[in-house]
């Protein structure tokens, strides 16, 4: 029997799955994550990255010999700087690290051209791209190395080219496949090459077998960002295929034929190992809000099936998508009578915001006639799920195991990887439409906020009363 090894490496653990052909999970390790952060500031040492990984890996592995391929996702725009035999020269900037404000400006100045082009018009203070100078700047000297080469650096043995779905935030130009060094700013000699998803990248030498416990020789294939991950563990390969991530925060991704541009750059687009396009954006709502908020959901879910009290939830200030708005803040509408009335805005709230998601792709021209699989943590929560359903008036899909470790064993097994994905249930939609007044009443209050776009307020209208 053949297995596949993949590898999540997220922000608090590492996750490695040991996966069959038909989706069977023999084998599963994780170790804890550590990182340190001040103010704008958010580190982590990548010694510890490999150390957790290796012993990840060996839990799976479980002394098994038939592993085919090994995949690693990885943070999306987590860089730092090695020296030639890929040891650390800094310690790792994270993926939500923003020192590099100042950087920003600039970047978008000399890159606005590429940027445009790319679809998403801008960086971010986020992204790896600035970080790449901030660091540069600060010590002197170094490769670029995104989290997950240093990891596949360590698994090979040697230096290994970097996958464009990680190299997205450090100015990757995925229309070409290649870095456009005019735009970047950077020295030639410090990034990687590039190379799509799914590509090998050699395969596993003898000192990193004896850590991880994957057999020498296993071949080693280029990974993605943790969100692409999950899209792909989430059976998202189609045009018109889209899952809706719902954990701490809400991130929505799907595949589209063809690039899309958003004029707010509030969406932005990976590149799949098929060539297709992975467009997405990340809300600051989410059940983060729940967690904070209400001491036990359980109970609360279902107690009250419908409110008219409106609920905007966010966990701080500021909205990335569906639109654009630092000053964003979180706001009710109407008084809630108890506990259970006030939980019941919240989870309608967060599935308005999701249904406004989806009609601001709409209106940038995305196809949405295919599956939409629910993941994340809220995914466990049926009633919210049902609910959610009837929000977006369309049926969802729930998964048995949908998470980034078994999105990389997918891509680790190519062609073999098409049977991994197993649908738990599909919930058709019985709200006939008596969310669609609150959900408009909430698009409506948004904008007259002056934070959600005209555009974008007429079009939910438009498609509500389709």
């Amino acid at each position: 029997m053949s297995t596949w090894m993949g590898v999540d490496l997220g922000t608090q653990s590492v996750r490695a799955l040991l996966v069959t052909a038909d989706g069977e999970v023999v084998g599963m390790g994780s170790r804890p994550l550590t990182g340190h952060r001040d103010g704008p500031r958010h580190e982590q040492d990548p010694e510890q990255w490999w150390n957790a990984v290796a012993l990840a890996c060996r839990q799976a592995a479980a002394g098994r010999s038939d592993i085919e391929g090994v995949a690693v996702d990885a943070t999306s725009g987590t860089v730092l700087l090695t020296d030639d035999d890929g040891r650390p020269l800094s310690p790792a900037l994270m993926y939500d690290d923003t020192r590099a404000a100042a950087e920003v400006e600039a970047i978008n100045d000399r890159g606005a051209a590429v940027w445009a082009e790319l679809g998403y018009r801008r960086m971010q203070a986020s992204w790896a791209l600035p970080k790449a100078h901030w660091l540069l700047r600060h010590h002197g000297h170094g490769r670029v190395t995104h989290q997950s080469d240093f990891v596949n650096r360590r698994l090979t043995g040697h230096e290994v080219a970097t996958d464009l779905s990680n190299a997205l935030k450090t100015g990757a130009h995925l229309i070409g496949e290649r870095w456009p060094y005019e735009a970047l700013g950077l020295p030639d000699d410090v990034l990687p090459d590039l190379v799509r998803s799914g590509t090998p990248l050699g395969v596993v030498c003898e000192r990193a077998a004896e850590a991880t416990g994957i057999p020498a020789g296993t071949p080693v294939i280029a990974g993605m960002t943790d969100g692409c991950a999950a899209q792909l563990g989430a059976g998202g390969i189609e045009p018109g295929s889209w899952n809706s991530v719902l954990g701490t925060t809400l991130v929505i991704k799907g595949v589209t034929r063809d690039l899309l541009h958003d004029p707010l750059g509030a969406v932005y687009s990976h590149r799949s190992p098929t060539g297709a396009w992975l467009p997405g954006g990340a809300s600051s709502t989410g059940s983060g809000v729940i967690a904070r908020d209400f001491a036990d959901p359980d109970r609360l879910s279902g107690a009250v099936a419908f409110t008219d009290v409106l609920a905007y939830p966010l966990l701080g200030t500021g909205e990335r998508f569906p639109f654009v708005a630092q000053e964003a803040e979180a706001f009710m509408i109407g008084e809630p009578r108890d506990e259970a009335e006030h939980f019941a805005a919240v989870l309608q709230g967060v599935g308005f915001v999701e249904r406004l998601c989806f009609d601001y792709l709409d209106l940038l021209g995305a196809p949405d006639g295919g599956r939409l699989t629910l993941t994340g943590g809220a995914a466990r929560n049926h009633y919210w799920c049902r609910l959610r359903a009837d929000i977006l008036d369309r049926p969802v899909t729930l998964l048995e195991n949908a998470e980034p470790a078994l999105g990389m064993a997918i891509l680790a097994a190519g062609e073999h990887g098409g049977t991994m994905v197993r649908v738990r249930q599909t919930l058709d939609p019985t709200g006939a439409g008596r969310f669609d007044e609150p959900y408009l009443r909430l698009v409506e209050a948004l904008h007259e906020r002056g934070w959600l776009p005209a555009a974008l307020a007429a079009h939910a209208e438009e498609r509500t009363s389709r």
